[in-house]
C-alpha cells in the first residue's frame, strides 16, 4: 500500500514539474513577444500571427495574449488590436487553404510550409476525419494548437470546400478565441501570475468548451439522420401497402 502511494505522489510530482515548465516555456515565449511588439506594434502582431498560419512554432494564443498585453500597458488600443489579430489570424489561415488548394500537398512539402505536422500520414489522417466528421473538423481546428495549419492545409488540398465556406467557419470559429486571448491579455497585463493561470485554465477550458459542442451537434446531427432514414422507411412501406 505504501508502495502505490509513493508511485501516485511521483506521478502528482512530474505532473507538477511539467506543469511549471509548461507555464515557464509560455512565461519565456510571452516576454520575448511582448518586448518584439512594444517597438513595432499592429504591424508586428499581424506579420507574427499570419506566420503562425503557417504552422510557426509560436503558439497562436500566447501571440494573441501578447498582443493584449501591451493593449493593457497603454502602447495599443485593445479594440483596434482585436480587428488587427483578426485579419491576421484569418489571412494566415486562408493562406494555408488557399496554396494547398491550389497547388496541392506536394508543394506544400517541398517549400516546408506547415512545419514537421504537415506530413503525408498526417494528411491522410485528417482526410479520413474529415470524411468522417465533416466541417466541424475545421471549426475545431481552430481550438487545437499545433494541428490548424495541417488541417486547413488539407482541407485545401482534398478541395473539401470552397473558399468561402472555409472562411465563414474559420471566422466564426476565430470570433470565439481571438478576444478571449486579446481581452485576456489586456486584463492581465499588470498581473503575469493571475494571467498565466487563465491563460492554463483558458486552454483546458476551451478545448472542453469545443468537445462539449462537437459531441452535441454530432448527437444532434445522428438523431435528424435517423428521422429522415425512418421516415423514408415509413414512406416505402406505405407505398408497398398502397400497390399491394
Amino acid at each position: 500500500m505504501v508502495q502505490n502511494n509513493s508511485v501516485i505522489f511521483q506521478k502528482n510530482d512530474d505532473r507538477f514539474r511539467f506543469s511549471k515548465k509548461y507555464l515557464r516555456d509560455r512565461v519565456i515565449e510571452l516576454q520575448t513577444l511582448v518586448d518584439f511588439f512594444q517597438s513595432h506594434g499592429y504591424s508586428a502582431v499581424f506579420f507574427v500571427l499570419i506566420l503562425c498560419g503557417f504552422g510557426l512554432p509560436i503558439p497562436e494564443d500566447v501571440t494573441l495574449i501578447s498582443g493584449g498585453i501591451i493593449s493593457g500597458l497603454g502602447l495599443a488600443n485593445v479594440h483596434i488590436m482585436f480587428l488587427v489579430s483578426m485579419a491576421g489570424v484569418l489571412l494566415g489561415d486562408s493562406i494555408m487553404f488557399y496554396i494547398g488548394y491550389r497547388y496541392g500537398e506536394r508543394f506544400l512539402q517541398e517549400h516546408h510550409l506547415g512545419g514537421k505536422k504537415l506530413s503525408h500520414k498526417r494528411v491522410l489522417a485528417v482526410q479520413k476525419l474529415l470524411r468522417k466528421y465533416g466541417k466541424r473538423v475545421i471549426f475545431a481546428a481552430r481550438f487545437i494548437p499545433g494541428f490548424r495549419a495541417v488541417i486547413f492545409a488539407t482541407a485545401g488540398i482534398t478541395r473539401f470546400c470552397r473558399f468561402r465556406t472555409f472562411i465563414m467557419i474559420d471566422g466564426f470559429a476565430a470570433l470565439i478565441s481571438v478576444p478571449i486571448w486579446v481581452y485576456l491579455g489586456y486584463y492581465g497585463a499588470t498581473q503575469r501570475d493571475w494571467l498565466m493561470e487563465w491563460f492554463r485554465r483558458g486552454q483546458i477550458g476551451v478545448i472542453i468548451a469545443v468537445g462539449a459542442g462537437i459531441i452535441i451537434v454530432s448527437i444532434v446531427t445522428l438523431i435528424k439522420r435517423k428521422i429522415r432514414n425512418l421516415e423514408k422507411k415509413i414512406e416505402t412501406e406505405e407505398g408497398a401497402d398502397i400497390s399491394g
